[in-house]
């Protein structure tokens, strides 16, 4: 039986369950959800960053969204919350849009 090791999504045992398979799972402590969750966020970018379609690409970063929400659950803000900073930040410091390079700044 092959071990993966890795944070699962919620419904990852039903599937499993539905082929007929045999598997195991746990719950994880708090602390050892937030490792896993940083490990998968990685994983994630890791996974668009390999991504060879448009298609692709908007799937891996589906799933990187999906962590980044759980990501702030765990540190208290829901993802309105979180796209409320997103917003913020990007009033003060504006956003990615002019695709901008800093090569150096002058002391």
């Amino acid at each position: 039986m092959p071990l993966y090791n890795k944070l699962i999504r919620d419904r990852i045992p039903d599937i499993i369950e539905a082929t007929g398979k045999r598997f195991t799972t746990s719950v994880l402590s708090d602390a050892e959800y937030l490792v896993k969750l940083r490990e998968k966020c990685q994983e994630e970018l890791n996974e668009y960053n390999a991504a060879n379609t448009d298609q692709e690409c908007l799937e891996e970063l589906a799933d990187l969204l999906e962590v980044i929400y759980a990501l702030a659950q765990i540190h208290g803000a829901s993802p309105a919350d979180l796209e409320a900073i997103r917003r913020s930040k990007a009033e003060k410091r504006g956003g990615f849009e002019k695709k901008l390079f800093l090569h150096e700044v002058e002391d």
